[in-house]
This record gives structure tokens, C-alpha cells and sequence, in this order.
């Protein structure tokens, strides 16, 4: 069948839903939380955890909140990847979006929901830069600017409406910044006391409002590549079709009496623990740093996207060898939580449905290979004696990667005019210059006087350049 002929997604294609309460309030309309949160919810009301729905708030325009709108709240979730080595290709009607607001023409409405007895939680992702203090922001506005100041203004009508006594909601922001729960406590509080409005909220809100640091993981590309043939396969047309991994992981940082407060608790990728630290530390570390330990030598080995580099023989079994045998052993968490991880990370590496370009990872390189790598490096040498190969040879790479002429140039990187004025000066023909091209690099990000490391990385850019990043690789392995 035509494309053009097919029925656009709407409530006439889905089977009846019970008429949920809206229960919470969510802050962004765009592919993480369609791919996140609402999918959560949509599970905790089949299973009987939790019977309410989303209303979701946009704020930038883009139109998206007119597009669920016209298709009665509904979209349609496409999970790709690899669970256990296994190729997963799922398609999931989401069912738990009531309805979306826009914060320009709706702020009345945004304001009656927030007043509402029913509702229960509070949801964001307005990207990193969305949790930050505007101290011009103004509660007169319609609606105020930023979103600390939109939620401080709800939450201020919430106060109210229930007469600074109950009312008693929880946030939980999945901006990717560390402590982004203590974090939006403090704007909310700041507008509070700017605004003026009061002890008797203040009182209320330190009372009654739980602001939740959290950790959330998983990758959501958004639309997909092939959607003329998903929509075939559906049966309709959705312009809100949303691809994810398999993968998915949202750490909430509380105790047991929070823990019963949420219905999200039980279900699959959901953790509430008192301490974010090792989510944190094995995601940094494993994820992101397996990312800025391999990426340069697949770069160097000619490869163009990480699925590539895991399906090369040579840059696979480096990728894999060097998380397994070098990262984890170096982590200080639980080993079985950190291999358990690992495997999961390597299977979202792999994953063929995702095409995550290899220079698209080196941005800021040089600054991401001090507090994802060098630590790995650091706690690998102090527990086994001896310079991590793998991960030695990753930084040797990065080095050959940000000579001028060494890949073409990596993505933007501050350090990339230092990186072009050392490189000056070397003979690449020289093997004395070569190594001590590397001691002073290695000072970057204080690697220089850690026990075999400077020797180890020398040995690799030697090899590298003498060799091919390719061959030098081979040997190492």
C-alpha cells in the first residue's frame, strides 16, 4: 500500500484506554522522554503499579505538542538493538500521554494542572542548560522564561491551592547534569526568595515537594532511517514515531519510604538507591570511557561508525578486551554490577540499527579523556602493578589522531591549537622525539608519572607511526 494512503496514527487505531487521572506533570515533549519516562508509565499502568497519565508541556515551539495532539496523545515506540548478543526489533503503542500543553498559549491550563489534587510527579528533560538560574525571570510572565521559574510559579499555585498544607509531590529532572535533583531545589528556592513568595511556601515546599537526584541511560536516535517501512509494517503513519534501545537504566536517589511513594519501583531499569556514586562512576567510566578510549584508534583503523568498529575483527576484540579486562578491573564497585554493565554496553555498541558516527564521539576529546579514561588508567596500575596495553595504546591513538594531518582533524576540541603547536616540532622520523613527545603530552592529564604508562603509550605512537594504527593494533593485541 501507498505511504499516502495509509491512516494517520489516532485514537480510531487503538484499543480503549480507562479513563486515568493525569497524575503527571512532564516538562518536554521531545524523543528522550517519549523513548524515557512515558514509556514507564505506560508499563506501571499495565501492570497495575499505577493508574494515571502524562500531560506533557513544551516550551520551544516545536510543534510537536500539536502533533500528539492530533494523534489523541498516541505514538508509537520502535525498540532496536541487541538483549544478550540477540538482534530485538519491537514496535510498542504508547499509551500514557492524556494530552500535551503548550507553555506559550496554555499556561492556564499548565497552572490548573499543577493545582490539581491527583497529581503525583513531576518530569523534565530540558537539557542540560534548562537547569540554570535566570535572575531576571519573573513570576508575571506568561509563563515565566525559564523552567525553574515555570516550575517554581506551578508549584507556587499548587501551595496555594491546597492551602500551604499537603499536596505533596515528587521531581524527577533527567537533565544530565550530577545532582540535578539538589540542583533545581536550589533555582526553585532562589525564585522563592527573589519573588517573595513567602515562608508559609517555602515552609510547604521543604515539607511537601521531594526533589530527587537521578542518573538516566539509554540512547533515543528518534526518527528512523527506514520509516516508510515501519509504516507499512504498522499499518499507519505516526509523525511521532520514536526509536530507542533495548537498554535503559533510571537510578533515583532516596530510601525505602521514597521508594514506596513511586510507582515506577519494579519495573525493569528501575532503581531506587541511596547512593548515585557507582550508577555514575560505572557509566562514566564504562560507557563514556569505553567510547573515549577506542574511538580514535577506529578512527585511525578507518572505520566510520561505532557498530562498525565493533563488527572489525581487530577494533572489536580492542573495544571489547579493553573494557572487560582494563575498565572494569580498574572500577572500585561491585564486579559483578560492573561486568554485568559491561556486557550491556558492549551490546549497545553493536547495536546494527543505530548508525553513531565515530567523529561525532571525539568532541572535546582532550578534555574527556582526563575524567573518563585517566582514572581507569590510575586505579588499573595501583591494583595490578603494570600500565593497562589496551587502554594505553587508546591514548596513543588519541595523540597520533590530533596531529594535523593524523585523521583528518577530530571534532572541535579546545586543546586542538596546543595539540598542532607540539606536534610542530616533532620528527615524526625520530624515535627519542617521539617518546618525549608523549611524557609532556601525558602531563595533560597528569599520566606522566604514573609507573609504566609513559613507556607504554611511547611504545604505541612509535608503533603507530612506524607501522599504521592498524598493524600497530594487531601486534598489541
Amino acid at each position: 500500500m501507498e505511504i499516502d494512503a495509509l491512516p494517520r496514527l489516532d485514537a480510531s487505531l487503538a484499543e480503549a484506554e480507562p479513563a486515568r487521572p493525569e497524575r503527571v506533570l512532564q516538562f518536554g515533549t521531545g524523543a528522550f522522554l517519549r523513548g524515557f519516562a512515558d514509556p514507564f508509565v505506560a508499563e506501571a499502568n499495565a501492570s497495575g503499579a499505577f493508574d494515571g497519565r502524562v500531560v506533557m508541556v513544551g516550551s520551544t515551539g516545536s510543534g510537536r505538542a500539536a502533533a500528539l495532539g492530533a494523534q489523541d496523545g498516541l505514538y508509537t515506540l520502535c525498540v532496536r538493538g541487541l538483549r544478550d548478543g540477540e538482534p530485538v526489533d519491537e514496535t510498542h503503542l504508547v499509551t500514557s500521554v492524556s494530552r500535551a500543553l503548550a507553555a506559550s498559549a496554555d499556561w492556564d491550563a499548565v497552572l490548573a494542572l499543577a493545582r490539581s489534587p491527583e497529581l503525583r510527579l513531576v518530569v523534565s528533560n530540558t537539557t542540560e542548560i534548562g537547569i540554570t538560574d535566570d535572575p531576571d525571570d519573573r513570576p508575571d510572565l506568561d509563563p515565566p522564561r525559564s523552567f525553574p521559574g515555570k516550575l517554581a510559579a506551578a508549584l507556587a499555585a499548587r501551595a496555594e491551592a491546597h492551602g500551604y498544607d499537603g499536596g505533596g509531590l515528587v521531581v524527577l529532572p533527567c537533565e544530565l547534569i550530577e545532582g540535578n535533583g539538589d540542583r533545581l531545589r536550589e533555582i526553585v528556592e532562589a525564585h522563592a526568595e527573589r519573588w517573595e513568595l513567602g515562608d508559609a511556601f517555602r515552609d510547604w515546599l521543604d515539607r511537601e515537594v521531594t526533589f530527587c537526584n537521578t542518573l538516566v541511560d539509554r540512547i533515543v536516535p528518534g526518527n528512523p532511517d527506514d520509516a516508510d517501512a515501519l509504516f507499512e509494517r504498522l499499518g499507519y503513519t505516526d509523525d511521532l514515531l520514536t526509536v530507542t534501545e533495548p537498554y535503559r537504566l533510571w537510578a533515583i536517589e532516596g530510601d525505602d519510604a521514597l521508594a514506596d511513594r513511586l510507582p515506577l519501583v519494579g519495573l525493569d531499569g528501575v532503581v531506587v538507591a541511596d547512593d548515585l556514586t557507582p550508577y555514575r562512576e560505572r557509566k562514566v567510566r564504562i560507557l563514556n570511557g569505553g567510547h573515549t578510549a577506542t574511538v580514535p584508534a577506529a578512527i585511525l583503523c578507518g572505520l566510520d561508525t561505532v557498530s562498525e568498529a565493533l563488527d572489525d575483527e581487530t577494533v572489536g576484540t580492542f573495544v571489547r578486551r579493553a573494557i572487560l579486562d582494563e575498565i572494569v578491573p580498574s572500577l572500585r564497585i561491585d564486579p559483578t554490577m560492573a561486568e554485568t554493565f559491561a556486557h550491556a554496553v558492549i551490546d549497545r555498541f553493536a547495536n546494527p540499527f543505530v548508525a553513531h558516527a565515530l567523529r561525532d564521539i571525539t568532541f572535546q576529546q582532550t578534555a574527556k579523556l582526563g575524567v573518563r579514561v585517566a582514572p581507569s588508567i590510575r586505579e588499573y596500575v595501583e591494583t595490578h602493578g603494570e600500565a593497562p596495553p589496551l587502554l594505553c595504546f587508546g591514548v596513543a591513538a588519541l595523540l597520533a589522531a590530533v596531529r594535523p594531518d593524523g585523521a583528518d582533524g577530530l571534532s572541535a576540541d579546545d586543546a586542538a591549537g596546543d595539540w598542532e603547536r607540539r606536534w610542530a616540532d616533532v620528527d615524526l622520523a625520530d624515535t627519542d622525539e617521539l617518546r618525549a613527545f608523549t611524557v609532556v603530552a601525558l602531563g595533560r592529564w597528569d599520566l606522566d608519572t604514573v609507573e609504566g604508562v609513559p613507556e607504554s603509550v611511547a611504545d604505541a605512537l612509535v608503533a603507530i607511526e612506524r607501522d599504521g594504527c592498524r598493524a600497530a593494533l594487531a601486534a598489541r593485541l
